[in-house]
């Protein structure tokens, strides 16, 4: 026969492992996504081989009460180069990603975050050197009206051509 003292730290202990810690649980966030692709051309280069990257990039935004949150990934198959892991290809690459009030006209930039991993992941190739591969932003979040979406931009800068960075623009993510 169990005591007293016994069976409540038993009902006690079960209790408590059925409890939530701390505030409630919340939900995951559901994301919602769109993708766009842009071949784009090397500038520095203007040899006899194909030189052009494929990248296709998705941008996903979900609400959470009057926050959003967002992120990107982005996809590329670039041309083979005659070298492994270049790190000569590009001076400088970033993905921008901006939270936006989704409006009539122009949307109100309410943030946004420069990612600069990309450029080494860019110039990462297989043993023969293709330059094909995948770079996930982090996730900005921030306040925003009741319609808000994500937008990207991806900017090269070309290894010797003399441009700075160059401006590649993205479809935004549905509005959440």
């Amino acid at each position: 026969m169990k005591s007293p003292v016994l069976a409540a730290a038993a009902a006690l202990a079960c209790v408590a492992a059925t409890a939530p810690a701390g505030a409630a649980a919340q939900a995951p966030l559901h994301y919602q996504c769109s993708s766009s692709t842009r071949s784009i051309d090397d500038t520095a280069y203007s040899g006899p081989w194909p030189d052009n990257w494929d990248v296709t990039i998705s941008v996903c935004a979900a609400r959470s009460g009057s926050t959003v949150h967002s992120y990107a990934e982005a996809r590329w198959d670039g041309p083979t180069f005659y070298a492994v892991d270049d790190t000569t290809i590009f001076d400088g690459a970033k993905i921008r990603l901006q939270i936006k009030e989704s409006r009539h006209g122009t949307d109100p930039l309410v943030a946004e975050h420069d990612f600069t991993g990309l450029e080494a992941r860019l110039e990462d190739s297989n043993s023969n050197a293709h330059y094909n591969g995948r770079y996930r932003t982090g996730t900005i979040s921030h306040r925003a009206g009741p319609r808000a979406l994500a937008d990207v931009v991806l900017f090269l800068d070309w290894h010797g051509d003399g441009r700075g960075y160059q401006r590649h623009e993205y479809t935004g993510s549905p509005t959440v």
